[in-house]
């Protein structure tokens, strides 16, 4: 059985991060998004996964290289612009074959992986699974509507949902999926979407297992899910320190510090992470942060948060909360200066200075 992630995109979304690096890349609990996709394919068994790449592509072969870090192989396969998922498939008939697949989108994190699900259909061998998840805004998803526990019909961000059953972003499918996605036609968004290819395989009377997920699942397409995700994995970290605390500095709580980490005259509250060679000095990083390699916190607080790595925060007056502060970033107080104000204004503009 073979792996398909899908990390093309150009995470709009995740504007102004997403400018200068892919959106599978953002890190959550100090690990980019793509890694938790690839580890839970490992852990499933699969040992060949191919990675769809667009715009970022340099990016993501840098960060992955050829799957050496998980003792796997990773290939690449390109897609020159962005024209569903279906599309996808479609593209890597020549890698996959005739063998089964999971495909897995690399911004879509599940608490506790796929292995059993992918043992339930290596078992059953179904022409296809896919997993299902209650939500309360379904007309942001595709969606399936289930009759006597099998799917009947799936609709792609429907105005009107038939059900609350959004479709989690991993599937699995044999190879009978090629004969779909050559089938449909692109929908009005010129994509060839990956609900159509299902509906498809439903209408030709192949076999469609629908999986209820009932633990967490996270699509990490907006910053607000990227810290969510954050929190839930911070949650089951387990203490561990490598680095110096002075004896005016107090750890509280599930708190990683990795190796060279120096934290002076600190608070730290978990579950936290602090990545390689950070210095914290005379702050406060509460619960729910994750702070990335190299990363300077002088005499600031922060909390429910995410640093990448390379980042200053100093002198900051008020506490940073529920933010994503992208590489190399540097947040600093100014030193007080005279007043003085230039504008340009444009038309009906509405200006309040306090």
């Amino acid at each position: 059985m073979k792996g398909l992630i899908l990390s093309g995109g150009k995470g709009t979304r995740l504007r102004p991060l997403t400018f200068t690096q892919a959106k599978q890349l953002v890190p959550v609990a100090n690990k980019p998004v793509l890694f938790y996709g690839i580890e839970a394919l490992k852990e499933a068994g699969i040992k060949e996964i191919a990675i769809i790449v667009g715009d970022t592509k340099d990016d993501i072969q840098g960060a992955v290289g050829n799957g050496d870090q998980w003792g796997i192989r990773i290939s690449y396969i390109e897609q020159d612009e962005p024209l569903g998922l279906a599309h996808a498939v479609m593209i890597s008939e020549d890698f996959l074959g005739k063998e089964p697949f999971v495909m897995y989108l690399g911004d879509n994190i599940l608490k506790n992986g796929i292995k059993s699900l992918v043992e339930d259909f290596r078992k059953k061998k179904p022409n296809s699974q896919i997993l299902l998840t209650e939500v309360p805004n379904p007309q942001i998803f595709g969606v399936a509507e289930l009759k006597d526990g099998k799917v009947v019909r799936l609709v792609e961000k429907p105005k009107e949902p038939m059900s609350n059953l959004a479709l989690v972003g991993v599937y699995m499918f044999d190879f009978h999926v090629f004969e779909a996605v050559k089938a449909i036609k692109p929908s009005w968004r010129n994509e060839l979407e990956i609900t159509d290819a299902i509906q498809y395989l439903v209408d030709q009377g192949y076999e469609v297992q629908p999986h209820i997920v009932k633990d967490w699942w996270k699509d990490t397409g907006k910053i607000e899910d990227i810290l969510d995700a954050n929190r839930l994995i911070l949650e089951s970290i387990e203490n561990k320190n490598e680095g110096f605390v002075d004896k005016y500095s107090k750890i509280n709580g599930q708190v990683v510090l990795e190796k060279d980490v120096h934290v002076e005259r600190s608070i730290i509250r978990g579950p936290s992470i602090i990545g390689e060679g950070c210095n914290i000095v005379d702050s406060y990083i509460g619960p729910f942060s994750s702070i990335q390699k190299n990363c300077r916190i002088i005499n600031s607080e922060i909390e429910c948060s995410i640093v990448m790595e390379d980042s200053e925060i100093r002198d900051v007056g008020s506490r940073i909360d529920e933010s994503l502060i992208g590489r190399g970033a540097s947040i600093a107080r100014c030193p007080p200066k005279p007043s003085v104000y230039r504008f340009i204004v444009g038309d009906k503009s509405k200006i309040e200075i306090k």
